[in-house]
């Protein structure tokens, strides 16, 4: 793809935010594989009778053996490689071995790693065994709000045009579904790069127009997170899990991209799989 060139390995910053190389963000894109093959072999043994700390295992492993290093695991004191997130769970779930999954479970799962310096950072929903027909709604509307999102990433575009695109999406699936998803607020997306949290915040609603302007270059996060219900929250004792006030079930599904001439390249995708 034609991106931005900047000298040697210099990383520019237009108003806080990264502007990186054509080889940086390739370098990116490496992290990103390596998050996705991480994410195929969490999802690949989720099932009931298998405990959260086990999947954490299996992710760090993944990650260590393709010469990276899990984001999470020490990051602001996180306990473990993976955020693994439960029914009503929200985000930042701390995995356990005495998590044991059961059938009908709703499973987030986010997962992070650096390589050579550049970071991955990805997120998907899973169902545990049968799960009920509302929560795979649930699950398909918050993925298809995060591709709508990522479709509305654009040089010369701004900021908030992705954070319209995913709760115009989301007010879309409401209709079609008959459901009320509730717009988890107060978490959302992000700039990634150099460190995986950065400038500038994205948020999951909004109207279009507003924000920084998109250059290429740029790489962010795009992260909604739905609820069956209230989207308000609160964190648990732990510190980390964040969950829903009212009991109902969330999901959460993300993807790194970077802004190209030639639109949006998803820096996490899974090898040889076209996400948009």
């Amino acid at each position: 793809m034609n991106l931005l060139e900047t000298v040697g390995s210099v990383v520019r910053r237009g108003r806080g935010i990264e502007i990186k190389t054509t080889g940086q963000l390739e370098a990116m894109r490496a992290a990103g594989l390596v998050v996705a093959r991480a994410l195929a072999a969490v999802a690949a043994h989720a099932r009931p009778g298998v405990s959260t700390g086990e999947l954490d295992e299996l992710a760090e492993q993944t990650i260590r053996d393709a010469g990276a290093v899990p984001s999470f695991k020490g990051y602001q004191g996180f306990p473990a490689s993976i955020c693994a997130s439960v029914n009503e769970q929200i985000v930042h779930g701390i995995p356990s071995r005495d998590q044991v999954l059961a059938d009908g479970d709703l499973l987030s799962v986010d997962c992070g790693a650096i390589l050579e310096g550049w970071h991955g950072d990805s997120a998907v929903t899973l169902g545990v065994g049968a799960v009920s027909e509302a929560d795979q709604l649930l699950s398909e509307a918050t993925r298809e709000s995060m591709l709508a999102g990522i479709r509305a990433v654009r040089p010369g575009g701004r900021l908030t045009d992705i954070s319209h695109a995913i709760e115009t999406a989301v007010r879309a699936s409401r209709a079609k579904d008959g459901v009320e998803y509730g717009i988890v607020e107060e978490y959302g997306g992000h700039g990634i790069g150099s460190k995986m949290h950065m400038e500038p915040f994205l948020p999951n609603y909004g109207r279009p127009g507003k924000g920084a302007k998109l250059k290429v270059g740029m790489a962010i996060a795009i992260e909604p997170m739905l609820t069956l219900g209230s989207p308000e929250t609160e964190e648990l004792d732990d510190e980390w899990t964040v969950v829903t006030v009212d009991g109902s079930r969330a999901a959460h599904w993300e993807h790194s991209v970077a802004i190209t001439e030639d639109g949006p390249w998803v820096l996490t995708a899974p090898e040889n799989e076209t996400v948009i």
